[in-house]
Parts: structure tokens; sequence; C-alpha cells
């Protein structure tokens, strides 16, 4: 704690005083973000550390192994951020973001009953259990540390899948007032690989490139008729 409240001091005495004046507008006239970004817990993510966000910019949710249930008519809290987000605060993107050498995809390589002593754990990482199905089929000559980066890849597209079954999410792409990105980051090298919908493939994102959209588009005036 002791490091924290020192953080907290520094704060108030340096870092505040930069974006004083944009926190206070934010304080009197609320926020208005429009990107979601769902990442995991880790301690080595930080999602306005990576995208250099400023106050006020990102929506964000944190979870272990950056998972979005399927949705179901059960409330949790991500489902509610989630419907907040896009209803509420009329986010016009959300970003799933995982990342290399994540914990919780690494436990399902764990051996058997490493997880029963975190049983709200194991029932949490249960919503990937269909990624590491899809690794263990395709990926069974693989080494450890390609199957685990795969895997990180297709937990991302799995919680897109799961993304589009909430019924905001499913209503704001049928209209055309959203756009659904799927990033990986590697923590050694800073760097991020996006999925693009139209190949199927995550690759570099590289500076100035417009991202790759995993799914959707912006088009307000134009809503697209049911099928």
């Amino acid at each position: 704690m002791k490091e924290l409240m020192e953080g907290v001091t520094r704060f108030r005495e340096h870092i505040y005083k930069e974006h004083e004046q944009k926190l206070q507008v934010l304080g009197r006239e609320g926020q208005s973000p429009k990107t979601l970004m769902i990442s995991c817990s880790d301690s080595r993510v930080v999602p306005e550390l990576i995208t250099q966000s400023l106050p006020g910019d990102l929506f964000v949710i944190r979870n272990a192994g950056n998972i979005v249930p399927p949705w179901q008519s059960i409330n949790g809290g991500v489902t509610s951020t989630i419907e907040y987000a896009v209803v509420g605060l009329g986010v016009t993107d959300i970003v799933i973001c995982g990342h290399a050498d994540c914990g919780a995809m690494k436990a399902h390589f764990a051996p058997e009953g490493a997880l029963d002593a975190m049983p709200s754990v194991k029932a949490w990482i249960g919503h990937s259990r269909a990624a590491r199905d899809i690794v263990h089929a395709c990926c069974a000559g693989a080494g450890d540390t390609e199957k685990l980066d795969r895997l990180v890849e297709e937990n991302v597209t799995l919680q897109l899948t799961h993304l589009r079954s909430h019924p905001s999410v499913a209503a704001a792409l049928a209209s055309g007032k959203i756009r659904l990105h799927g990033w990986v980051f590697d923590i050694e090298s800073g760097t991020i690989r996006a999925f693009d919908g139209r190949t199927r493939q995550f690759g570099p994102l590289s500076d100035g490139d417009t991202p790759p959209i995993a799914e959707g588009g912006l088009d307000r005036d134009t809503p697209k008729k049911a099928a």
C-alpha cells in the first residue's frame, strides 16, 4: 500500500495538474467514450497505457481471460456493463483484447485437479473451453508455446462470438451502429495483432494503418433491413 499511496501523491501533485481542465469538464458534464475495451485483469495489460488514452476516452471491462459469457437472462456484471456501454453511452467500437502468456489460458493446460481449490475460476474459464477444444483438435503436434499463442487467439475470436449473442450488440450490429475488433497484445514487444474478419486471420497492427474490423460498420443513416 505504501507504493500505491506514493502514487496517489504523485498523481495529485503532477499528473492531475496536467489533466485538470479535462477532468473538471468530465466531472461536470459526464463521460462520452466511443470505445469499450474488454481486456484481461492481468497486471501487465493496461488498456489506457497500451492505447495512450486520456481520461474519458475508454470504457473498460477487465476480467480473467478477457471473457464475455454468452448472453443469458441471468444478470451479470459483464453483461450489464456491455449493455450500458452500447445503449447508454452509444459506443461505436468494442475491442476484445487478449494477451501473450495469459494465465487464464494457461489454466487449460494445467494438470487435472489443479483448479479444484478455485471452483469459481474453473467455472469462469469454462467460457473459453471451446477455444481450448479447437487447439487440441488442430494443434496436437505443436509445442507448448505455439499452443498457448493459438489458444489466446482462438479465445479472442470465441469471445467475439459470445459478444454477438448479447441483444444490445446484435441490434447495434444490425443497424450499422457498431464495429467489433479482436486484438492480441504481446507484452514483451509491445506489439498488437488484430483480427481481420474478412481473412479470418490475425496480423500485425502497424503504425498509421486503419485497424481491421472483425465485424460491423458505421452506417447510422441507413439501418440494415432485417433478413
